[in-house]
């Protein structure tokens, strides 16, 4: 009988062990996780704050007892602390108990997830400075948000912009601080983002945009303000959201990584070292517009990654397709997507002659009651004619079309192609040219 140890249990463990049992139900498989939850959907924790999902459990989609009944051995609160990769043997610590114990495995499965980057600022061991990643400080955000009325996030990519609208919702007065020039830019292109600052300003949340956090002040060991290159702020709660680096320390001396620590895997999810696996926030992927392997923790690429695992754990049966970063986002009124690279990040590459189309088009006839304007972008190498990514943002939700795109990055499709390719139109939905067709048409007239 073949013996499967997992460790770490957030989407990528939970996808894994799901699927191994479902194709391997005699397999015996053993979970250690040093948290005493799994499966938290983090990226719901504004949702939660924002009162939009009425408390953090319901951002569950699994618990230790689910994967009991499945017939997993599911270990909570224990920490691995050594992988002998020779010898197939790991050592681990009972957390509660502080006993250590060794176990064995024919298979090892390592989905050790990420934890948020927290660089070292003056000031930053003071109460109210709170990280947003897991189900504890979900239910830190909640409790201390009730009596803080001045909050500043630092850290505007979707996390942060999400926690300061959700934040502002709740009548608190809100700063959202990043180094950057313009908020989500490593999703987004400028004509998107400035939809969305606008909706931010318009809502009186303070962008404190190219500034980057050198201190915080406080008293009585309280956080009070957040000094900046450029300014400070008064502050009562600080979240930090600055982004996420893999959680690899357990394993980055002994197994193939990329510079940040990001295990490196092949189209079957194997590592450096054999019968062990990898997948989610500790793993690099391989991005398909750039052609390279970088590092995108999102749930989306996890849960994928976990489930491949399953397929290919005993012989290579089903091959990783790589991934786009496909990604949305709602702020306010609109609703945002995006695939692929960003114009301004296909520049910096320096390896496509980059161009892009952008049009302002309502999605259906303006003789329906009602339709609403979208903004959509493409972008695309002018010299091979092939899409490297692309963007929308409307009141009215088409972050599908973004999906549809992701599809035509996959298949490195050309601008030629998504000009005609057959979307249905019907006066409900859309018009007679879709809007991917649109944009790509726009692109054949540059």
């Amino acid at each position: 009988m073949m013996k499967v140890i997992v460790v770490g249990c957030t989407h990528a463990g939970t996808a894994a062990i799901v699927n191994t049992k479902k194709l391997y139900p005699e397999a015996e498989v053993v979970v250690y996780e040093r948290n005493n939850t799994v499966s938290f959907l983090s990226c719901g924790i504004a949702l939660s704050v924002g009162g939009v999902v009425s408390n953090p459990e319901k951002l569950f989609y699994n618990s230790p007892q689910g994967l009991e009944a499945l017939g997993v051995a599911t270990y909570m609160e224990h920490d691995v602390l050594a992988i002998d990769f020779k010898n197939k043997t790991i050592r681990v610590k009972d957390l509660k108990t502080q006993e250590i114990k060794q176990d064995t495995y024919d298979k090892l499965i390592l989905t050790l997830g990420s934890w948020p980057i927290v660089p070292s600022i003056p000031g930053g061991d003071q109460e109210n400075i709170v990280l947003c990643k897991n189900y504890n400080h979900a239910q830190a955000i909640i409790e201390k948000t009730k009596e803080a009325k001045k909050i500043v996030v630092v850290g505007a990519g979707y996390i942060g912009v999400e926690l300061a609208e959700a934040f502002q919702m709740k009548g608190k007065e809100v700063t959202l601080i990043d180094a950057q020039e313009r908020i989500m830019s490593k999703y987004l292109d400028k004509e998107i983002t400035d939809l969305a600052e606008k909706a931010f300003t318009t809502h009186a949340i303070h962008l404190a945009l190219g500034e980057e956090v050198e201190s915080f002040k406080g008293e009585g060991g309280k956080v009070k303000e957040v000094v900046t290159t450029k300014g400070s702020y008064p502050a009562d709660l600080v979240i930090l959201c600055i982004g996420f680096k893999p959680n690899t320390a357990l394993v980055k001396e002994s197994l193939e990584t990329l510079p940040n620590g990001a295990i490196v895997i092949d189209d079957y999810m194997r590592t450096s070292e054999p019968d062990v696996f990898a997948a989610g926030d500790c793993c690099m992927v391989r991005y398909n517009p750039a052609e390279d392997k970088r590092y995108i923790p999102l749930a989306t690429n996890a849960v994928r990654m976990g489930t491949l695992i399953a397929y290919n754990l005993v012989e290579p049966r089903l091959k990783y397709m790589g991934t786009q970063g496909t990604s949305g986002i709602k702020i306010y009124q609109f609703n945002i997507a995006s695939t692929g690279l960003t114009e301004e990040e296909a520049k910096e590459i320096n390896k496509y002659e980059v161009a892009s189309a952008v049009i302002e088009e309502n999605y259906r006839p303006e003789f329906m009651p009602t339709y609403e304007k979208a903004t959509v972008k493409l972008v695309y190498d002018k010299q091979t004619r092939r899409i490297l990514g692309g963007q929308i943002a409307s009141a009215y939700d088409l972050n599908e079309i973004m999906n549809t795109l992701s599809l035509a990055l996959q298949n490195k499709m050309t601008v030629e192609e998504l000009a005609m390719v057959d979307f249905f139109f019907q006066p409900h939905f859309n018009k007679p040219w879709g809007l991917l067709n649109q944009v790509a048409l726009k692109a054949l007239s540059e």
